[in-house]
């Protein structure tokens, strides 16, 4: 996402969600970053959040996250002056979440928990896991995937669990199915395999996460300890606007430099993504970034829209190769003409 935004010195918009791409964009350089997220729940996760950043050390940030043990509580508790009243009324009615790690309890984190506690003992041990886990050449990891983790049973239960039914149930809203088709858990399967393979699974923090419940040595963009005080002194530049994308660009009284989608166009209609698309061009200057995934259905800037916003294909292509959130199809970055 940063090397697809080129964040330095541009007033990024960006789709909330727990708040780890957006503080990945301040962490890059972004003179403004405002966040758009209408989710009541993750605009109080996003406020605790930046609370973190002020009140605790690197240390206790990733402790009251979850990623480390210790006593949460007081962590929590060192968090409340930095807290709006409706943001400390929230956390203070979940304190089983506090006590967890207010970074493990969103629908999709309970989801892979729910497949490494109950689904994945059943496919593979735990010293199997912890082989997949090792470094290990490309080649070395091609025969570790036919030979030891690919087997018949992986690929029936992977395929039960990841199914359209399944996913619905536990780890996504059933409207983000409205447009796709096709068979969901072949296209993550295949992309699994892209992880275990392609990629190097021991570089890997949410493959990490996934599987053993934490993200291994190497942490995600926002996490790391070398972030953290250039998060922390840089968290005035951010906005917090709890409206859809489309009402904060009706009110906007600027332009923006950048913009981070997330998987948005998963949601809409293709006459929905056009006429989003033509906003934004509306409220951006000519050089301006566009950045989202595709999981499931295929979303890009229309052929309509040639003369106004710009494919990066190649750019695209190669930092969707790489890309360790391997559960997407799609990494589309475009440029505003």
């Amino acid at each position: 996402l940063i090397e697809a935004l080129a964040p330095r010195g541009r007033h990024c918009v960006s789709i909330g969600s727990a708040g780890d791409n957006s503080f990945s964009l301040l962490a890059a350089g972004a003179s403004q970053v405002t966040i758009t997220e209408m989710n009541p729940a993750q605009v109080a996760c996003i406020k605790l959040r930046i609370a973190a950043y002020q009140a605790l050390s690197h240390r206790e940030f990733l402790t009251l996250l979850g990623e480390t043990d210790g006593e949460r509580h007081p962590l929590y508790q060192k968090c409340h002056p930095h807290l709006d009243p409706g943001t400390r009324a929230y956390w203070d009615h979940f304190p089983g979440h506090i006590t967890r790690g207010f970074g493990r309890v969103g629908k999709f984190e309970n989801y892979f928990t729910l497949f490494r506690n109950k689904v994945l003992p059943l496919v593979h041990p735990k010293k199997k896991i912890k082989s997949l886990l090792e470094p290990k050449s490309r080649e070395q990891r091609e025969a570790f995937y036919q030979s030891d983790w690919n087997t018949w049973r992986w690929k029936l239960l992977f395929k039960l669990f990841f199914s359209r039914v399944v996913m619905g149930w536990f780890g996504r809203d059933p409207a983000f199915f409205k447009y796709v088709q096709g068979s969901v858990a072949s296209r993550v399967l295949t992309r699994t395999r892209h992880a275990l393979v392609e990629l190097d699974p021991s570089e890997n923090p949410y493959l990490h996460w996934i599987l053993t419940g934490t993200y291994g040595k190497k942490l995600p963009h926002a996490l790391r300890e070398e972030n953290f005080e250039t998060i922390r002194n840089n968290l005035h530049r951010i906005t917090i606007d709890p409206r859809p994308l489309e009402e904060l660009l009706e009110h906007a009284q600027q332009s923006f430099d950048a913009y981070n989608l997330s998987d948005i166009f998963e949601y809409m209609s293709d006459e929905n993504s056009e006429k989003l698309l033509r906003n934004i061009h509306s409220h951006s200057s000519p050089g301006t970034r566009l950045a989202y995934w595709n999981m499931l259905v295929p979303r890009s800037r229309p052929d309509s829209m040639s003369d106004l916003i710009t494919p990066l294909h190649d750019l695209g292509k190669r930092l969707f190769f790489k890309d360790k959130a391997f559960f997407y199809s799609a990494f589309i970055v475009e440029e505003i003409v």
